[in-house]
């Protein structure tokens, strides 16, 4: 019989791992001492120990190991268990990779130019949301005058219902040579007179940054998502979002707006 010690130095394992282990039934000892508790183990049991710290390096957990000790091996059935493991490990790599890239491009903004991005840029996804909105299409130099009055003439409709007017949204589709705007807000109610109810779609991936003060600099900021996508092999995939997180003063100087890009790989 080997110690739990010595059992533990032969397969380069802790003690906590066998004690975790045994816990889980995956690796229970050939023997107890009733008055010690101490764990004493058979020199055949390290086959097992093998195994399942086999298994563990693949990254399967610990369900999945006490289903294919308990089990047996069968080949049809571990392929199927490797080939899902494959494509978690495949995906961590992209993830994984995605980040290397973008540590290197801040290193080297930092090392070449010696400074940090004006906007922090992220990924992430974008619930689908109804919109109580309303909709034109105005030359691109009329843009900028043209946001406001669509948001007014939907907090007319709405009134004073409670909650309505929480969360201000638009949306930028570029036609051949207009820009179409819908702007509007978060909504659960019925259609009614005044606005339409437009149903923005979920997005896997977005490109997103957050541009603070007055509208008259939202330019740069929406260049820089522009470049950063670029940077990080996406392309746009749609129309382009903007929250209003925070748009109540006249001057517009605390102003705080998230851009948002639905993206897809070039």
């Amino acid at each position: 019989m080997l110690s739990i010690g010595a059992f533990a130095q032969i397969g380069q394992v802790t003690h906590r791992m066998l004690r975790h282990w045994d816990t889980a039934g995956l690796l229970v000892p050939a023997h107890v001492d009733e008055s010690s508790g101490y764990r004493s183990y058979d020199p055949s049991q390290l086959e097992r120990l093998h195994r399942i710290v086999a298994l563990r390096q693949l990254g399967f957990g610990l369900d999945d190991i006490a289903l294919i000790l308990e089990q047996g091996i069968d080949a049809g059935r571990i392929a199927a268990l490797l080939r899902a493991r494959r494509a978690e490990v495949e995906e961590d790599h992209r993830i994984a990779t995605a980040r290397l890239i973008d540590v290197e491009r801040r290193l080297h903004l930092i090392e070449s130019q010696n400074r940090m991005s004006t906007i922090e840029i992220i990924e992430k996804p974008l619930p689908a949301v109804r919109l109580a909105a309303c909709t034109a299409s105005v030359p691109p130099a009329e843009v900028g005058t043209s946001v406001g009055p669509l948001f007014e003439q939907i907090e007319s409709a709405l009134g004073d219902e409670c909650g309505a007017l929480a969360t201000p949204i638009a949306q930028y589709r570029q036609l051949d040579d207009e820009m179409e705007i819908t702007a509007g807000y978060a909504y659960g109610g019925e259609r009614a007179s005044g606005f339409e109810l437009v149903d923005l779609p979920a997005v896997d991936v977005a490109i997103c940054g957050v541009h603070l003060g007055a509208m008259d600099g939202i330019r740069e900021s929406w260049d820089a998502v522009h470049a950063e996508i670029l940077a990080r092999g996406y392309v746009p995939d749609g129309p382009c979002r903007e929250l209003y997180v925070r748009a109540v003063s006249d001057d517009q100087s605390d102003w705080v707006t998230e851009l948002q890009q639905p993206v897809t790989r070039a």
